[in-house]
């Protein structure tokens, strides 16, 4: 009676085992066309390029201002004194010291504005994409346009769809 009960367990165990493996549920998703997609990248963007344009005219200016001294001391360093000339091209080296210094500012003051503008679009489409999988019940949501997915079934779901309209995106 005991081997019945034991065996008979063993065959339920198995038996839910084998059902919950062919009910494992993954989906895919394209996220880098997906971001491309929402209205609120295109402000994003906006927001981005205008604080690069303003940035981009800062440097302008302080680029003018070196290629002007730099010109002055070309047309004059034959003429001037030892002192005078050593005193330019310290000055037109610290001007080129402070291109560098605020192009690298400038970058970093822009990486952060793309963090800061991108950050919440993120978040939405994460919380989209967590959303649709548990409603789907799929075990992973994969995204493509990372290239780490070596290989996808047909079987795995196409999310794209769903997670557009849980943002309302056509």
């Amino acid at each position: 009676m005991k081997l019945v009960k034991v065996m008979a367990l063993a065959a339920v165990l198995m038996t839910a085992g084998f059902v919950q493996a062919q009910e494992l549920k993954f989906g895919h998703i394209n996220m880098q066309e997906l971001i491309m997609e929402l209205p609120e990248k295109a402000d994003a963007d906006k927001k981005l390029q205008a604080e690069a344009e303003v940035l981009q005219k800062r440097m302008q200016a302080m680029s003018e201002e070196h290629e002007k001294k730099f010109r002055e001391y070309l047309e004059q360093r034959e003429t001037m004194p030892e002192l005078i000339r050593s005193s330019m091209e310290k000055e037109i080296q610290d001007i080129e010291q402070r291109l560098q210094n605020y192009q690298t500012m400038a970058q970093q003051t822009l990486q952060r504005k793309e963090q800061e503008l991108y950050q919440p679009l993120l978040e939405k489409i994460q919380r989209a994409v967590d959303t649709v999988g548990q409603e789907q019940g799929l075990i992973y949501i994969f995204d493509l346009s990372a290239q780490v997915v070596l290989y996808h079934s047909e079987k795995s779901m196409d999310c794209g769809p769903l997670v557009k309209a849980k943002l309302g995106v056509n």
